[in-house]
């Protein structure tokens, strides 16, 4: 009998009891084991719930059961999600987690504890949702050199994006519409701003290239600045605006972002859409794959959480190979990064010697710049003065 406590019973942690109790027996015959929920971790009761009966207040009972082997952190938050992952792990516990924002910012610890402590800590919930990322990255393409990761990572601002393209929603009201249907918290901050996706390329970066990067440190736009205005301009030059989280390797360093992107035809991204997520994986011997799917959401994202649960249950020795996170230092400098760039600029046809596409759409001139650094695009800014109305990289 493997015994499983929650911790958190919000959306996430109700969908993975729900999962576990709906497929139970399918779950065991897969994996000839017995499960069990043993506790749930909340401040809340939940006398309607049929899992009702089995929630907790006192983390310590969880802590202290020593039938308790797997344990399912989805708090939310940094704290107290971290100290009692970090305490479970050195109880001897295995923990698997959806929690971003921990993994981004403690992952290195928390899996240098459970290699310490014998157990495992998994996070496949953590990017993507239900699509299987975290565990390709670590396995099924570990005999590839990662060249790059794009990624659509968060599906409130990929709905928001879609309906400004396709309905010429402005973004006020697609955010609001976003809210209303429960892709949207009512403080969207962290979605609109980039936050959230600035912590899952974090996480993709590490795994691609053993550097974990500050969360914090890294240069994240959010969509708040683009209009319709910029989805038509994107459209009459064959591309679609998306929400970007990127990481690569320049030389020995490793850089990773979020930003506002033009996504071209011939781009798999481009054609992902509303509340769908797609990451893109470039490897020197497969090539690029396509990683699509939904990216958030109760059930799909307790799929992931109890995939790991599965996977412990099955393999629960740290035999098994887990990914090395470090914080080396190794973060290139942002300046250094080359793509091409969108400038859409007031009046007529305005000449830069680094364009590869100049289009004038009436009163303006919008520009594809040849790939250039970050540096010269600031400086080319710069000197384009206030005739410069907006600039969008290019993918």
């Amino acid at each position: 009998m493997v015994n499983i406590a929650i911790l958190g019973f919000g959306v996430v942690g109700s969908g993975t009891a729900e999962v576990l109790t709906k497929n139970l027996s399918l779950i065991e015959e897969r994996i000839h084991r017995k499960l069990n929920i043993k506790y749930i971790l909340d401040l809340r009761d939940f006398p309607d719930s049929p899992f009702g009966h089995l929630v907790t207040h006192d983390f310590d009972q969880i802590l202290n059961d020593p039938e308790v082997t797997i344990v399912a952190e989805m708090m939310g938050g940094s704290h107290p999600a971290y100290d009692f992952s970090l305490a479970c792990l050195r109880a001897g516990k295995s923990v698997v987690t959806s929690n971003k924002e921990v993994v981004a910012t403690f992952g290195d610890e928390l899996l240098a504890e459970a290699r310490a402590h014998g157990v495992r800590y998994l996070f496949e919930a953590s990017v993507g949702g239900g699509i299987p990322i975290i565990r390709p990255l670590t396995n099924d393409l570990s005999a590839n050199e990662i060249l790059s990761v794009d990624g659509i990572l968060n599906g409130t601002t990929n709905y928001i994006l879609t309906q400004m393209r396709t309905e010429g929603t402005a973004f006020a009201d697609a955010l609001k519409a976003a809210q209303q249907k429960g892709y949207a918290e009512a403080d969207p901050t962290a979605d609109i701003q980039g936050i959230d996706a600035a912590r899952k390329i974090v996480i993709l970066a590490a795994l691609s290239y053993g550097t974990l990067l500050d969360p914090n440190g890294i240069h994240t736009e959010g969509i708040t600045a683009i209009t319709t205005e910029d989805m038509e301009i994107a459209r009459t030059l064959g591309y679609a605006i998306k929400l970007i989280g990127h990481c690569e390797k320049i030389g020995d360093k490793v850089l990773a972002m979020v930003s506002p992107r033009l996504i071209p035809l011939s781009n798999p991204l481009h054609t992902i859409d509303d509340v769908f997520n797609g990451i893109l994986v470039d490897t020197d011997m497969l090539g690029t794959s396509l990683f699509y799917g939904r990216g958030a959401g109760k059930l799909p994202t307790a799929s992931a959480v109890v995939g790991d649960i599965i996977d412990i249950a099955k393999n629960p020795s740290t035999d098994v190979a887990a990914p090395v996170f470090k914080k080396d230092g190794r973060t290139a400098d942002f300046g250094s990064y080359v793509c091409r760039n969108l400038l859409v600029v007031s009046g007529g046809a305005t000449v830069v010697a680094c364009a590869e596409l100049t289009e004038v759409m009436g009163e303006k001139t919008a520009i594809i710049t040849a790939p250039i650094s970050e540096d010269e695009c600031e400086t080319l800014c710069r000197s384009l003065g206030t005739n410069l109305i907006s600039r969008i990289r290019v993918l």
